[in-house]
C-alpha cells in the first residue's frame, strides 16, 4: 500500500512507524528527520521526480512517499460495543467516505461501517480522510440488511437521514446511536430504510435540493455530539 504527501507520511511516521516497509524520497530532508525515518525502516530509496510521480500516480507527493503495511478493515466485533456508529449505505465515492471518516472521528464516533458495497479503495480513503481511518475502526459489511438487523439486536437505535424526516435539531437521541447515511443519488436503500427507527433531516434556511452527504453527516454528527 502506497501513501504520499507530508501530512499523511508524517502521521504514519510519528504514530505507526512499524508500518513502514520502504520509503522513497525525492527531496533532501534534514538529518533529524532522516534519522527518524531510518529508525522506522532501513529501506530508504532516493528517487527522481519522474519515479516519484509514478509511485504517487500523479498525486501531490511533496517529496515523501512510502510503501506501508496494508491497512485492513476492522471486524464488526471491534465496534459493536460502541455507543455511536456512522453507517454508510451504498456510498462509493472515496472522497465523501474519507471526509465522513474525518467527521466521524472528530465528533467521537466509535466506528464507521460501510454497507451495501463489496469493495473499496482503501489507499484513496486513507488520503481523503487525512489519516483518520488509522484512528477510527472501519468495517466493511456488504449485506446492509443483515447489518441493520444485527445492530438492532444489540441495542442500537437506527437513525437515517432523509429530506422528509424529523428536524434533527428537535430529535432526542438514544444512548446507542447508529446514524445511517445514504448515497446522494439514491439515498438510503428502501429495504434498509424500512428497518430504521427514526428518519431525520436537516432544516435549511433556503430552499435547496440537499447538502453533500459529507456535509450533511457533519451537521448531524455535531447535533449528536453537542446537542
Amino acid at each position: 500500500m502506497i501513501i504520499y504527501g507530508k501530512q499523511l507520511f508524517f502521521h504514519v511516521l510519528n504514530n505507526y512507524p512499524e508500518r513502514f516497509r520502504t520509503v522513497y524520497l525525492s527531496k533532501t530532508c534534514d538529518k533529524k528527520l532522516f534519522s527518524s525515518i531510518a529508525k522506522a525502516t532501513s529501506t530508504i530509496v532516493r528517487v527522481d521526480n519522474q519515479k516519484a510521480q509514478s509511485l504517487a500516480r500523479g498525486g501531490n507527493h511533496q517529496g515523501f512517499i512510502a510503501e506501508i503495511e496494508p491497512l485492513r478493515y476492522s471486524e464488526f466485533s471491534a465496534v459493536k460495543d460502541g455507543k455511536f456508529l456512522v453507517i454508510l449505505n451504498e456510498i462509493t465515492d472515496v472522497g465523501n467516505i474519507g471526509a465522513i471518516a474525518r467527521t466521524a472521528y472528530a465528533f467521537g464516533a466509535d466506528g464507521l461501517i460501510v454497507s451495501g458495497v463489496k469493495t473499496l479503495n482503501l489507499e484513496s480513503i486513507i488520503r481523503s480522510s487525512s489519516a483518520a481511518i488509522f484512528e477510527l475502526p472501519v468495517v466493511l459489511y456488504p449485506n446492509a440488511l443483515d447489518m441493520a438487523n444485527e445492530l438492532k439486536q444489540i441495542g442500537f437505535t437506527l437513525y437515517g437521514a432523509d429530506m422528509d424526516g424529523e428536524n434533527v435539531s428537535k430529535v432526542k437521541f438514544d444512548k446507542k446511536i447508529a446514524l445511517v447515511m445514504g448515497s446522494e443519488g439514491k439515498g438510503i436503500n428502501k429495504k434498509v430504510k424500512e428497518k430504521l427507527d427514526k428518519i431525520i433531516s436537516i432544516k435549511m434556511a433556503r430552499a435547496f435540493d440537499s447538502l453533500n452527504v459529507s456535509a450533511a453527516t457533519a451537521v448531524i454528527c455535531d447535533r449528536i455530539a453537542n446537542g
